[in-house]
């Protein structure tokens, strides 16, 4: 298996750190993404989710990840390892507060009748930064990965600027439509702070 042509852009992060809000934006400006359609846009994230279930895979089977290539996927942080590092990858890691991420698990799973996490929030809220810590240190060790971290606070506050530091990371990002980038963001929707 060779090294794909052009970098595979992926969007990870803890779940309801912005993650789907990063793919709407790349997708707004022109990049093509890797989805499935399969979790359709709901309360919690009306402007669609933009997941491909077959990333739950790649620990077992990878080969498909050759032909993403000048695609953007999201791959939730605990399962960047299982990427092929045969490959170049442009990441861009999605960075919420904590406590934002928890109070938007917790309203989501409320909304859905599910259960969540049997730990109480100050240890799910460890448990989360030491997997970040650990991902963020296994990234900077592989050389096949660039990592362009953003805040989502600073997204939501100013899209114009995270639009252009996007496009300036991204090593196909000039041809990305940054009005349109722009235009994907509602403030409206950053509802648990």
């Amino acid at each position: 298996m060779g090294v794909t042509q052009s970098p595979i852009v992926v969007v990870s992060g803890l779940p309801r750190s912005g993650t789907s809000l990063m793919m709407q934006m790349l997708v707004a400006g022109g990049l093509p993404a890797l989805t499935d359609g399969q979790r359709t846009p709901d309360a919690d994230n009306p402007r669609g989710y933009l997941e491909l279930e077959r990333v739950k895979t790649l620990k077992s089977d990878s080969s498909w990840i050759a032909s993403a290539g000048g695609h953007a996927i999201k791959v939730i942080h605990l399962l960047l390892r299982d990427l092929p590092t045969v490959h170049q990858y442009d990441v861009l890691f999605m960075e919420r507060d904590i406590g934002e991420v928890l109070k938007s698990q917790a309203t989501m799973l409320t909304r859905s009748g599910r259960a969540g996490a049997a730990l109480p929030p100050e240890r799910l809220a460890a448990v989360y930064q030491s997997q970040l810590a650990s991902a963020r240190q296994w990234l900077s060790d592989q050389p096949c990965f660039r990592v362009h971290p953003v805040r989502y606070a600073e997204l939501v506050a100013r899209p114009a600027e995270t639009a252009d530091s996007i496009r300036n990371f991204l090593r196909a990002g000039h041809a990305l439509d940054s009005a349109a980038m722009i235009a994907a963001v509602d403030p409206t929707l950053y509802r648990n702070r």
